[in-house]
């Protein structure tokens, strides 16, 4: 039943994308199917699309869950469903080899917090994956009508400058670490030794609660976890929490020949 209703749900909202020299009236649901989302993407840009080459460039799948006693941690009070993210490197390289179903191991609960699935995890049809159709929209304009790079400004530094919350470290990084991250950071701990990527007490909140340096964090996740470079790359290029360190990864990574 909880499927069905996201199928109904899936066609409420379609949207209809033109472009001057691909005019198609074909919708696209909200919540669009893999195949639907390839079909409107190979309209609108002329080439063929597939799901390695979905998640290459970026859009992330969501499958769509029913409340359960296993996973209550996953659901906030009153909420029965919500679609959950394939955000886990593991789970969406498996699905970009060629898997034939679902696995997830790391998500975002329903308030949007990183967590780690309790072993073994969820396994799921392939065909649950859904794509939303704003992520696609976007996609397709960047590729239709490309934006030239501006020099980017970075804020000057303030106080936050000096880290990052965990909060904010799991939104960045939770998804691509097996670890459990969240449990890591809340004992305070240096992680990769000594203070490690820890920088101070956050005195402005409560227990527990530290501040983190993101690109010493990066660069231990990548040595010690082996994090490809790769996808902190992109983090950082596409995190707006990473911003404003931005200038510090590229610098740190012209360091060491990166």
């Amino acid at each position: 039943m909880g499927f069905f209703l996201f199928c109904r749900a899936a066609q409420c909202r379609r949207v209809t994308f033109h472009d001057e020299n691909h005019m198609t009236a074909t919708p696209l649901a909200n919540r669009a199917t893999t195949h639907e989302t390839c079909t409107w993407l190979a309209e609108q840009t002329g080439t063929p699309w597939n799901l390695a080459r979905l998640l290459e460039n970026g859009l992330t799948p969501y499958v769509w869950l029913e409340y359960s006693d296993e996973h209550a941690e996953l659901f906030a009070e009153g909420i029965t469903g919500y679609p959950a993210p394939v955000v886990f490197i593991e789970d969406t390289q498996r699905l970009a080899a060629g898997s034939d179903d679902v696995w997830l191991r790391f998500t975002r609960d329903s308030g949007s917090l990183a967590i780690q699935l309790k072993a073994p995890g969820i396994r799921m049809p392939l065909d649950a994956l859904r794509f939303f159709q704003r992520d696609v929209a976007q996609l397709a304009e960047q590729l239709l009508h490309p934006k030239e790079a501006e020099p980017e400004r970075v804020a000057a530094p303030r106080d936050s400058l000096k880290g990052i919350s965990r909060e904010e470290v799991l939104h960045a990084f939770g998804g691509l670490v097996k670890m459990d991250l969240d449990k890591a950071l809340t004992g305070g701990l240096g992680i990769f030794g000594d203070d490690g990527a820890r920088v101070r007490k956050n005195s402005r909140s409560g227990k527990h609660s530290h501040l983190w340096n993101p690109v010493t964090l990066a660069f231990g996740l990548h040595d010690v976890h082996r994090v490809p470079m790769p996808h902190l790359k992109k983090a950082f290029a596409t995190q707006p929490v990473l911003r404003a360190w931005k200038d510090a990864w590229l610098e740190s990574l012209a360091l060491l020949g990166e």
